[in-house]
């Protein structure tokens, strides 16, 4: 049964959650108050880089189930179902700005009428008890008689691969205190074909909190173990494997690496810690996971220190700026800080990201570094190769030309991509985590 959608906030959730919706046949309007992004939207082009997402959006486009605009009027009045997308960011002391949710909350409010039911859906990643604030700030700022429902409906993608995980996902969670409410939301997920949990509102909203932590203390997890690994010999990846194997645990999420980053887990962890704070709750485990990921980058540049001695005047190339491969997001990119490292050190940076490099030129983030237009490019003349970043395409670069192109043969590489009898067998001085 196709239902009418509206989708405020066109970022990496809202515009994948629209295209995917649309494309099962639901009728959908994307609204961002982003002009210039609506502008690009309407001209057929995608501001942001996301495997699949270019060709969904051009197809629904074209089918004219999906549709952008910025009024949020024009895109509430003819919902069923309004979903709220919008950046829920960090603040200094790890809890979370809603201004952006309260401040749609109150749009929503404005433009809705008497007599039509709506079911107001939080997408975005909130703290427990937001759809309480929600629902009251609806009812503060709407006309009397409006007749409406919050629901938690949390998403799961993850960038790099957020068409299929949206398409085919592993649960759909939907957190309603209303029957009504709940009934519809499974009709918008009838054609996914997926699981799905029912829960009430404030359970919703904790499961994506819980779940992002759990990964990031898995990562943490092996980064610690690799620190044994060093110290013993030990291989991290086969421990890993041998780890994985066991069903109760899994392969996933499990590779050592200079720490996790991205616009999801440093900011879940904080804002967990943070409600877990607030609550009377203090979540200490949660601590050592961040105090672990730090620790990663600031040991990685250590290493890098020693070999080079000093790393001023050193010219070092680094791969990668995303926070992870098959994205052009360079938010809370360990990569990016890496970099920041190595200039606040005065070392002589090039870079190369082979879909990052715009909005890290963009956003200002890696300003004193130089910029390559290619791997090999960036490795012309280096006392040393970083991989910050493990993009396929790096492990399939010629390192023969490599080595003849570096000054120093040495590479540092942050994410195990490369296998160590190789880069070796070529006469690299060849340093990753976790592995002799």
């Amino acid at each position: 049964m196709s239902m009418k959608l509206c989708i405020i906030g066109s970022g990496y959730v809202g515009l994948v959650s629209g295209a995917c919706f649309a494309d099962v046949g639901h009728q959908v309007i994307c609204v961002d108050n982003n002009q210039r992004k609506v502008e690009m939207l309407l001209r057929g082009e995608i501001p942001i880089y996301e495997p699949g997402l270019e060709e969904l959006v051009l197809k629904n486009v074209a089918a004219k189930r999906l549709r952008f605009t910025t009024s949020t009027e024009e895109g509430v009045d003819g919902a069923d179902v309004v979903f709220i997308a919008v950046p829920t960011p960090p603040q200094p002391d790890g809890s979370v700005d809603l201004s952006y949710i309260e401040q749609v909350a109150r749009e929503i409010a404005a433009v809705l009428k008497k007599d039509q039911y709506r079911v107001i859906v939080d997408k975005s990643t909130v703290p427990v008890k937001t759809g309480e604030k929600v629902a009251d700030t609806i009812r503060r700022y709407s006309k009397p008689g409006v007749v409406f429902d919050v629901v938690s409906n949390p998403e799961f993608l993850r960038e790099g691969c957020a068409v299929p995980d949206l398409m085919k996902p592993d649960r759909i969670v939907i957190g309603g205190n209303s029957e009504r409410a709940v009934a519809m939301m499974q009709k918008i997920y009838e054609p996914f074909m997926a699981p799905v949990l029912v829960t009430d509102v404030n359970s919703a909203e904790l499961i994506k909190h819980a779940a992002n932590s759990f990964l990031a203390l898995k990562i943490s997890y092996i980064n610690a173990v690799a620190r044994i690994c060093e110290a013993s010999g030990a291989d991290v990846e086969k421990v890993a494997d041998g780890i994985g194997m066991d069903r109760r645990i899994g392969r996933n999420f499990l590779n050592a690496g200079i720490g996790y980053g991205g616009s999801c887990f440093p900011k879940d962890i904080a804002a967990f810690i943070a409600i877990s704070d607030h609550l009377g709750e203090p979540f200490h485990l949660l601590k050592e996971v961040q105090r672990i990921n730090a620790q990663q980058r600031e040991r990685f540049i250590d290493r890098l220190r020693d070999k080079l001695w000093v790393l001023r005047d050193k010219r070092v190339a680094v791969w990668g700026l995303t926070f992870k491969p098959d994205t052009d997001d360079v938010r809370s990119s360990v990569a990016i800080d890496v970099v920041r490292d190595l200039i606040a050190e005065k070392a002589l940076v090039t870079v190369f990201d082979p879909k990052g490099m715009e909005k890290a030129v963009e956003f200002k983030l890696i300003e004193g570094a130089h910029l390559a237009t290619s791997a090999l490019d960036a490795v012309k003349d280096a006392d040393a190769l970083v991989i910050a970043t493990e993009w396929k395409e790096f492990s399939a670069v010629d390192f023969s030309r490599v080595k003849e192109l570096m000054h120093t043969p040495l590479i540092f590489d942050g994410r195990n991509l490369l296998e160590p009898a190789m880069v070796r067998a070529l006469g690299f001085d060849y340093t990753s985590i976790g592995r002799a």
